[in-house]
């Protein structure tokens, strides 16, 4: 890790992407929809948070190890599904898998990976979790629920706040969307950042061609730049607690659903045999009016977290932030846009500084609250 020695907290690794990418692509990783309210809210409703420090404590051996769906991890973190992360880094979610693998915790694939899964799991030995956004067509959703289990994922993620697709402008302003269009501004913009050009995009077209969704039917994979030839894999705005029953009935492993954000669904889960459920509002990225996960999820846990495992996601930033969460009652937390970034700098090493610092910055915060263990974490 010495070549990102320079990087040293989640900001500094957003810098350095910022620098590096082009400005539609990072604006589409890095912001939110709409006005940002929500986006600026996360941070706020997070940085509200404050933990009781026990003074006094030997933390000599101090462990953030958690213990999720039975398994010991060494720290409670999980690497979060984001989409398109081949276009940040050229094999971008295999880069994922391997700092995920070397920090022995879980990469959750995405429906909308430029990469397939039996790629990642034979290239990079991680736990893998699949995330997955329901298809038009059940049929072929199904299939690829089969796909995602003979390669050897663990959990199934349904995502169950992405009904529709969030308004976000700035996509438009910069001329970043998919299918990929080209124009004049999106040209100037890859021009301007020849390093992104040469190491993703013309190795890409130089290997394996145009990107593509990995997980598409053979038939209806096209390269981002086209649209889609048919709508048999458009993501369904139909999805009940029916398909909830059906995913449950065809999924052997643990099942999770992402993006619950009341106590009433999360009840709901429970009864539809759910395993468990990330309390999150997808980075404040689809529904401005939402409230943080902060805002919930002491009552969620207390109505299903001795029934269910529930994990938390949404504007962590720092050790402390994972703290934070742990504090309000998750088992675990998902970590989006911050090994984004680092995956941006430097592929798999530049994920992996993300992971240790924010494993080095939980045991400083454990260290000072006297937390020998995560139970100890408690809120002031």
């Amino acid at each position: 890790m010495t070549g990102f020695a320079h990087i040293l907290d989640v900001e500094d690794a957003r810098r350095a992407a910022r620098r590096r990418l082009p400005r539609g692509l990072f604006e589409f990783i890095d912001r939110g929809t709409e006005d940002e309210v929500s986006l600026a809210g996360n941070r706020a409703k997070l940085d509200a948070v404050k933990l009781a420090p026990s003074v006094l404590v030997d933390v000599t051996q101090r462990s953030a190890a958690a213990e999720i769906f039975g398994m010991t991890q060494p720290s409670p973190l999980i690497v979060a599904p984001t989409a398109v992360a081949g276009l940040v880094w050229h094999d971008g979610e295999i880069a994922l898998a391997q700092a995920a693998a070397k920090a022995g915790i879980p990469f959750c694939v995405s429906t909308q990976s430029n990469t397939p899964i039996e790629r990642i799991a034979q290239e990079s030995g991680a736990r893998l979790w699949f995330q997955l956004y329901v298809w038009k067509n059940r049929a072929r959703t199904l299939t690829l629920i089969d796909r995602a289990a003979k390669a050897g994922a663990e959990a199934l993620v349904l995502t169950v706040d992405t009904a529709v697709g969030p308004v976000r402008e700035y996509n438009v302003r910069n001329g970043f969307g998919i299918p990929l269009k080209p124009s004049l501004r999106a040209g100037i913009d890859v021009a301007l950042h020849p390093r992104w050009t040469c190491d993703v995009m013309l190795r890409a077209l130089l290997t394996s061609g145009v990107p593509t969704y990995a997980h598409y039917p053979d038939e209806f994979r096209t390269p981002l730049g086209r649209a889609a030839l048919s709508t048999e894999v458009d993501l369904a705005p139909d999805v009940t607690w029916d398909d909830v029953r059906l995913l449950r009935q065809r999924w052997k492993g643990k099942f999770i659903l992402k993006g619950i954000l009341t106590v009433a669904d999360a009840r709901t889960a429970l009864e539809h045999g759910v395993d468990g459920i990330v309390v999150s509002n997808h980075g404040a990225r689809n529904l401005d009016a939402a409230p943080g996960p902060t805002d919930v999820l002491p009552a969620i846990v207390a109505a299903v977290g001795d029934k269910m495992e529930v994990l938390a996601d949404s504007g962590v930033r720092r050790g402390a932030d994972v703290a934070r969460f742990v504090a309000l009652g998750a088992k675990g937390v998902m970590i989006g846009r911050a090994t984004l970034y680092g995956v941006a700098i430097g592929g798999a090493d530049g994920a992996g500084r993300v992971l240790d610092i924010l494993h080095q910055q939980l045991s400083a915060t454990m260290g000072m609250l006297g937390a020998q263990r995560l139970s100890d974490i408690r809120l002031a």
